[in-house]
């Protein structure tokens, strides 16, 4: 019966979440989590659609091990990627001697890579340029003589294959305190004089907006990082009017452009969407479609978004969830082990397992889905199993003295009377859920967490509050729901005596 179930309930959640998902057959564009990645990924939707071919640009999928894995799977059709990154992190350790080699390399993936775009975004270290003068510090190798500074690295340059490890090795740095947090809020963290020294791409606004100093590479340890598209190769065979218009982008943008765009975005407040527009119509005579989607329209479109993911999850949890407590009460042993299972499942970090899920699922819904299904299986695992355990062994002996089979029993007189226990399980991970979920948007899931990751990035409180007051206002809505639930649903004398 309970593999019967599971089959159904994860059918029900893939069928489910593919229907909702499901477009015509569109160019799919995605994007890393910082800003000029997202300003490429628009401008390179933006002129395939000004083409004639349908475009679905999926922004800030995360990092660049998520984006390469999503192109080779074909979740993704192309995104922007730098060439130090693919020779440094995708390829660590290969040499390429030319970008011919490159592409035969990648095309040996199934994946096209198109001539630069024009700029070299490579990564420095910044420091303010008060404290590096303090100091006596203007190259990297300086750094040495002073062990006590405190660096801040983006998450993912703590670990690349170009990253931190590398550059410390490279450099003998003998630094200790070092820690790892968001690539945008180092910039803040810096100028507010909590950190020394940060990683920075050479293009972003933020260098020149708070005057910080790039030390020189003095060892050159840090390559050409040409920025380029990435596609897949069945592109030119499914869409080669899409790969013709991409490689119009090829020698267009240089680093003062680029650097310009960055700052339009993160300093002066506009849009990725527009500026992408706007550089469009001026470079490529392309008309785009700029227009900001209203408030409201945003939040009704994230609203329905993270009742998917919620609403999917916890309907296959419970019915998977029910039959398990129940098992785990009639059966000690068993019971044991899935009550360990389940809570095990439940101490692993939500990031971790979202990016779990990845391989199964892709990006996308599915495994956000699948990841808040397992957050939500001990709550209801763990108060089915309480409730019914809890039934006096007086109640169960008369039950069975009036004939009632097992079945019976357990439908007529343990299920009502461990029902408060249930809902109360019930209740508790569609809570859990609802905030989980607004990791989902980390991987392409959508929700509440849009508007909170892109607030982040650009600094913008009122885009992180449009994410976080909806969500905490789902939350209290589901909360009350349950609330009302459990009135009509316990038998009224029950109900007296709960009230």
């Amino acid at each position: 019966m309970v593999t019967r179930a599971a089959i159904f309930a994860f059918l029900f959640l893939i069928a489910v979440s593919d229907a909702t998902a499901q477009q015509k057959r569109q160019v799919v564009v995605g994007s890393k989590a910082f800003t000029e990645s997202v300003l490429l990924g628009e401008i390179a939707a933006g002129l395939i659609r000004a083409g004639g071919t349908a475009t679905n640009h999926r922004k800030q999928l995360g990092g660049t091990r998520i984006l390469w894995n999503a192109l080779v799977r074909g979740d993704i059709d192309l995104y922007p990627e730098y060439t130090g990154t693919i020779s440094r992190e995708l390829f660590a350790g290969k040499k390429f001697g030319d970008p011919a080699e490159m592409k035969l390399v990648l095309a040996g993936h199934g994946i096209g890579m198109t001539d630069p775009i024009g700029f070299n975004n490579t990564y420095a270290i910044a420091m303010k340029p008060e404290r590096a003068q303090q100091l006596g510090v203007a190259t990297i190798s300086d750094l040495a003589r002073h062990p006590s500074l405190r660096f801040g690295f983006s998450n993912e340059f703590m670990d690349r294959g170009d990253g931190w490890p590398a550059l410390q090795k490279a450099y003998g740095l003998p630094h200790r305190n070092v820690r790892g947090l968001d690539h945008d809020l180092a910039y803040r963290a810096i100028t507010g004089g909590d950190l020394d020294a940060v990683d920075a791409y050479s293009t972003d606004a933020e260098i020149a907006y708070y005057g910080l100093r790039l030390l020189k590479d003095d060892r050159a340890y840090f390559p050409a990082y040409d920025a380029v598209i990435l596609y897949r190769l069945a592109l030119e065979k499914a869409a080669p009017e899409a790969v013709r218009t991409l490689r119009r982008l090829e020698g267009t943008i240089d680093a003062a452009a680029m650097s310009a765009l960055n700052r339009t975005v993160k300093i002066g407040g506009k849009t990725e969407a527009s500026v992408a527009a706007a550089f469009l119509e001026e470079r490529f005579s392309v008309a785009a479609d700029s227009a900001a989607e209203a408030v409201s329209s945003r939040i009704a479109a994230r609203t329905a978004e993270h009742l998917v993911l919620v609403g999917i999850s916890l309907a296959a949890a419970i019915l998977i969830a029910l039959p398990l407590g129940i098992i785990a009460a009639r059966k000690p042993r068993a019971g044991q082990l899935v009550l360990g299972l389940t809570g095990i499942a439940q101490t692993v970090p939500g990031l971790a397992l979202l990016v779990f899920m990845i391989p199964v699922f892709g990006i996308g819904a599915k495994p956000a889905i699948a990841a808040l299904f397992v957050y939500s299986l001990l709550p209801i695992v763990r108060n089915t199993h309480a409730g019914v355990v809890g039934i006096s062994p007086s109640l169960a002996e008369s039950a069975t003295a009036l004939g009632l089979s097992p079945a019976g029993r357990l439908l007529h007189i343990e299920l009502p009377l461990a029902l408060p226990s249930i809902l109360a399980g019930i209740k508790t991970a569609a809570v859990i859920n609802i905030g989980t979920a607004t990791l989902g948007a980390l991987i392409g899931a959508g929700g509440y967490g849009q508007p909170i990751l892109t607030g982040i990035r650009l600094d913008d409180m009122a885009l992180i509050l449009e994410g976080a007051v909806p969500a905490a206002l789902l939350a209290l809505g589901a909360q009350a729901a349950f609330e009302l639930a459990e009135r009509g649903l316990l038998p009224r004398p029950l109900r007296s005596r709960r009230h």
